[in-house]
């Protein structure tokens, strides 16, 4: 069964999911992680190319603690831009948290060398944690 295009089934445009968005950044900001989840879940089904929706829901499971939709959705935005320092970043926080060591390492020691030192200093961090 192909998938269902909920933007032309609810007839909305862009603008009616940049308002979603918006709304949902402004609870992320907040710490309110449990708030913006649904919004992003709804975005990740009404927009499903886009990257910035499944990274960042991904990235709000790792806050809830749950390592294995945050990985899930992770790579998922991985199939759109493979390279995206953040979302690697909190795919390897999502390893290490699930007990993917091995994974959490191999991701580390790439990051590791980024060029955004935020990135790399965690990765660096997390991997002394680790050996």
């Amino acid at each position: 069964m192909p998938k269902r295009n909920w933007m032309e089934t609810l007839q909305w445009t862009p603008a009616h999911a940049e308002e979603i968005r918006h709304a949902a950044f402004s609870y992320i900001r907040q710490g309110k992680y449990d708030i913006a989840l649904p919004l992003f879940e709804a975005l990740v089904l009404l927009e499903q190319q886009n990257a910035y929706d499944f990274q960042t829901l991904g990235a709000i499971y790792v806050q809830l603690n749950q390592p294995q939709k945050a990985i899930q959705h992770l790579e998922k935005a991985l199939q759109f831009d493979e390279e995206h320092g953040p979302t690697l970043l909190n795919l390897m926080k999502a390893f290490f948290m699930s007990g993917k060591i091995e994974d959490g390492k191999r991701l580390a020691n790439i990051l590791k060398n980024d060029t955004n030192p935020y990135i790399s200093g965690t990765a660096t961090a997390l991997l002394l944690c680790y050996e």
